[in-house]
């Protein structure tokens, strides 16, 4: 069994691609450069390990048995909270609710937190490169409570005209959202300024973090916002499992979202009484191994160490974007100042999915569409983009094949 690369002065990427099975494999022949990050990451052996550990050797139902395996299976998936709150630096355990992923998490913050407040004539407020899990819940929950979604604009290098979006911080917004990380630009936004600009209007903001806490030290204490969420399947994790942390005083105030087991004190026919958070929100059997897999994924960023990641990337990114500017015809969608290891982008002449379907041919695994942003793709006016989406585990090498390949098909296509 492979083990977490150690943290070196050095960082050393081949070392570490050996801890990743799948990147060894070859697609139509060639060998595999998977570029599709942003989607979803790969999984190093310690975090397969870990779930097949768990279905061998612990597999219970967590919190509802005394006996050993029960007990075994509860620890492991309650120190998974613990590992997470100290990975975002939250002030407690118990404001650590785990999720299926941000969808859930936003959406439970939508109908448990926001629904309750709304009137009509009130506002929430998100942003024109947010994902549409970021739009569409409180689009949902407007529209029950007789209110309004307002989005802040972007501008044409992607990113967000902040004074615009502190300025339409009105009264009337009952809550705030941001993407911390665009998924389709890789723009980073200034949530720390967005937040002490929310606080002072008392209006809660909702940071979704799923493209940032895969490339960058997160610190929601520092950051000020009042809810943070984010997907583990894209932080090497398995599938199924994410995270919202929220305030404490937030959590004591929304009624639960689901209903059923393990969120109850006791359950009668003429009432039922609920357990404290973080278990009023988390109703039933969870994804235990799921979770499980997210402990060790946590514990394999911090074996590299996240700065060193995040240093990494950034050498990536610079390039990969310099190696891309001198294809003739091809057109950067987002370069903004600061981002995270994301380039969308278009090249003349061609449709995106022709030109995935044909890289996939070359064995490079690349994402086409609209990367469920819609309003994103009508501001820049195109149907779709070619998005190219790096991580710690990629190369230098593996840019170049990038760019070999994609010459080749942009001559298919010519």
């Amino acid at each position: 069994m492979n083990t977490p690369a150690s943290t070196a002065t050095v960082f050393d990427v081949e070392r570490i691609r050996a801890d990743f099975p799948l990147l060894a494999r070859t697609v139509h022949g060639k060998p595999l450069v998977y570029f599709d990050n942003a989607n979803t990451s790969q999984k190093p052996v310690s975090v397969i390990e870990a779930v097949a550990s768990h279905y061998r050797l612990h597999n219970a139902n967590v919190s509802r048995a005394v006996h050993q395996l029960g007990e075994e299976a509860t620890t492991a998936y309650e120190g998974v909270r613990d590992k997470l709150a100290a990975f975002i630096n939250a002030p407690s355990r118990n404001e650590v609710i785990l999720t299926s992923g941000t969808t859930q998490a936003t959406n439970l913050v939508a109908y448990s937190f926001v629904l309750p407040r709304l009137k009509a004539g009130d506002a929430i407020l998100t942003t024109a490169m947010e994902h549409h899990a970021n739009i569409v819940p409180w689009q949902l929950v407007a529209q029950r409570g007789g209110a309004t979604v307002k989005a802040a604009p972007i501008d044409e290098r992607g990113e967000l005209i902040v004074e615009r979006y502190l300025a339409m911080l009105t009264p009337e917004v009952k809550l705030a959202c941001v993407t911390h990380v665009s998924n389709v630009l890789g723009t980073v936004n200034p949530v720390r300024e967005i937040a002490r600009e929310c606080r002072k209007r008392g209006i809660p903001l909702l940071v979704d973090g799923s493209q940032a806490v895969p490339h960058r030290a997160v610190d929601v204490q520092a950051l000020g916002c009042d809810f943070y969420a984010f997907t583990g399947h894209k932080m090497l994790a398995p599938t199924g499992t994410g995270v919202l942390w929220a305030r404490r005083e937030h959590l004591a105030a929304m009624p639960p979202f689901f209903g059923g087991g393990e969120m109850i004190r006791e359950v009668r026919f003429d009432g039922t009484t609920f357990a404290e958070p973080p278990h009023k929100f988390e109703a039933g059997t969870p994804n235990i191994a799921g979770f499980i897999g997210m402990g060790a994924a946590i514990d394999y960023y911090q074996s590299l160490g996240i700065e060193a990641v995040h240093a990494w990337e950034q050498q990536l990114l610079a390039y990969a974007t310099e190696r891309l500017r001198d294809i003739p015809g091809l057109r950067i969608i987002g370069e903004a100042a600061e981002k995270e290891p994301v380039i969308s982008f278009l090249l003349d002449g061609a449709q995106a999915t022709d030109l995935a379907t044909l890289l996939d041919l070359e064995g490079v695994a690349v994402r086409s569409g609209h990367h469920c942003a819609h309003p994103l793709m009508q501001f820049f006016g195109v149907p779709s983009t070619l998005r190219a989406s790096l991580a710690f585990y990629n190369t230098r090498e593996e840019i170049d094949a990038f760019v070999v390949a994609l010459l080749k098909v942009r001559k298919l296509l010519m």
